[in-house]
């Protein structure tokens, strides 16, 4: 079965600890939901930087990387099933990629 990476980008702060917790149990909720599908169920980031051959680009700051996680998947539709159920689209953007196996 392929492994898929979903990368998150963007991703508003939340108001408030309240908002923050609610939906931390949601992420948590959509993560056991799933089962063991997970290689990794996700990695928060700091704020990145972008390059390129001519330096440093700018980057619009409400769809910068933010975080991923690696799951398994039967194809890309039902990786991207997956996705469409994730929490995080409440907050930000999610771009689904296939990892390549050497």
């Amino acid at each position: 079965m392929p492994n898929y990476i979903f990368a998150y980008h963007g991703g508003k702060e939340a108001e408030n600890p309240e908002e923050a917790a609610k939906h931390l149990e949601k992420w948590k909720a959509w993560v056991n939901a799933l089962g063991n599908i997970f290689a990794n169920p996700g990695t928060p980031l700091k704020t990145s930087t972008t390059l390129s051959s001519r330096g440093i680009l700018d980057v619009d700051s409400d769809n910068q990387l933010s975080g991923f996680s690696i799951l398994m998947a039967d194809s890309m539709d039902a990786a991207l099933e997956i996705a469409k159920r994730c929490p995080f689209l409440d907050i930000g953007n999610i771009e689904v990629a296939e990892i390549l196996e050497k």
